[in-house]
């Protein structure tokens, strides 16, 4: 497991392109064959991905954790983004398909991953955060999702926002967890942007060409900076960050949050007259 610490505010600002990219993105996920996690001192979230090929691959805790088994004293969300699989929760199967979301309840002892092609494989997005209370395992098809469109084609932001665990969709403890799509022709997204001091964002941008990248910015709104990233490549945005994007074409997104609350609407906008 890789051990992330954010730079505060105050350092911030001193970072070169490669500190910053080093402390926030993401770039090493979905190897084939491997599970791979990567702990963040933001909320101690956790994010990682699982990419079953001819076997399957075990989540287990490793020895930072502490604990005996990975959701001892964790929830988990997992949103596939590759071909058809099988996570496997304390010997009950669930049939996750492409954008299909399961929610893994803190105390559930033993997860596996599986693909139904290896030549296909599925493409497991994991997000964690401690829990300390218990709610049950749940799949969600991405038609099950609470689906929400926004923007408008000539601001260049049709999108639309897919909910999966929220207060209105599968109960967690502190997880939120969904994923916003773009439109064909439409670039940007969370715009105008916000902050949310009560809680952290994790982002990981997929279903990009190879020749493609995103433009995520972060930093405080007096501050801006931003980040290059491809396909399948994570942001960890702390409570003080703007998080927002604009890709050289149309992509999609996970979005997944842990801390203090989970109104999905608590944000601290930042105007964009007020950027800098």
């Amino acid at each position: 497991m890789q051990i992330r610490y954010s730079p505060s505010q105050t350092e911030y600002p001193t970072l070169s392109t490669e500190q910053l990219r080093a402390s926030f993105l993401v770039e090493s996920l979905f190897r084939p064959g491997q599970v791979e996690l990567v702990y963040t001192d933001a909320d101690r979230g956790i994010l990682g991905s699982a990419l079953p090929t001819d076997a399957p691959l075990k989540l287990t805790a490793d020895a930072e954790l502490r604990a005996a088994f990975f959701c001892e004293r964790r929830e988990l969300g997992i949103l596939n983004l590759g071909g058809a699989g099988t996570v496997t929760v304390d010997g009950r199967n669930y049939e996750v398909g492409k954008l299909d979301c399961l929610y893994v309840g803190r105390g559930s002892r033993e997860i596996v991953f599986s693909s139904r092609e290896p030549a296909s494989p599925a493409a497991f997005y994991l997000l964690s955060y401690p829990a300390h209370a218990v709610f049950p395992t749940t799949l969600a098809r991405q038609a099950d999702a609470a689906a929400v469109e926004l923007g408008t084609a000539a601001d260049a932001n049709r999108r639309t926002i897919y909910k999966y665990i929220h207060p209105g969709g599968i109960k967690s403890c502190q997880l939120v967890m969904g994923f916003t799509r773009l439109a064909e022709g439409a670039v940007w997204n969370t715009m105008p942007p916000h902050t949310h001091t009560r809680r952290s964002e994790i982002y990981i941008y997929f279903d990009l060409g190879p020749d493609r990248r995103v433009m995520h910015f972060m930093g405080t709104p007096q501050q801006t900076r931003h980040l290059v990233v491809a396909d399948r490549q994570a942001v960890i945005s702390p409570s003080w960050s703007i998080h927002c994007g604009c890709g050289t074409g149309a992509y999609t997104f996970c979005w997944g949050m842990g801390g203090e609350n989970q109104a999905f609407d608590d944000m601290d906008a930042a105007p964009l007259a007020s950027l800098r």
